[in-house]
């Protein structure tokens, strides 16, 4: 696989709850990462003392973290309106050339910085609510 461009990794969210996503405004950066927690069913009898783990038993998760300029776009108001109401609506996170993970997330975490001298900023971190699919890149 060659080299990707990190301004493809895009997340974007469900303005209106009818699949009409729109890339979160002024991102500069993008973080996506996937976990699945193990089941240990290892007894006396597992073979030479090793670890057993159970497939497919453990909790999967995906959390997701973005940092930016803040634009008071309709993007930033949608965000503001997901986290202070306590919803979970649907986002699609656009991994270059490989694929498309969508699915409702909840915003845990909005933090606003600025200095005197410059532009006020943004991070953001989601956390997965739900099953999440997976299309991969044609």
């Amino acid at each position: 696989m060659d080299a990707q461009n990190g301004k493809d990794l895009l997340i974007k969210v469900d303005l209106t709850g009818d699949g009409s996503f729109a890339t979160v405004a002024g991102l500069r950066a993008t973080r996506v990462s996937f976990n699945a927690e193990s089941v240990d069913v290892t007894s006396l009898e597992s073979q030479g003392g090793w670890r057993e783990l159970l497939g497919g038993a453990g909790v999967k998760s995906a959390q997701i973290a973005g940092s930016g300029v803040f634009k008071d776009a309709n993007t930033d108001e949608r965000a503001r309106q997901i986290f202070f109401d306590g919803e979970t609506p649907d986002f699609q996170v656009i991994i270059p050339n490989f694929g498309v993970v969508e699915g409702a997330f909840q915003i845990t975490g909005i933090e606003y910085a600025g200095s005197y001298n410059g532009e006020a900023t943004y991070e953001l971190s989601l956390a997965s609510a739900g099953a999440l699919t997976f299309t991969a890149a044609a």
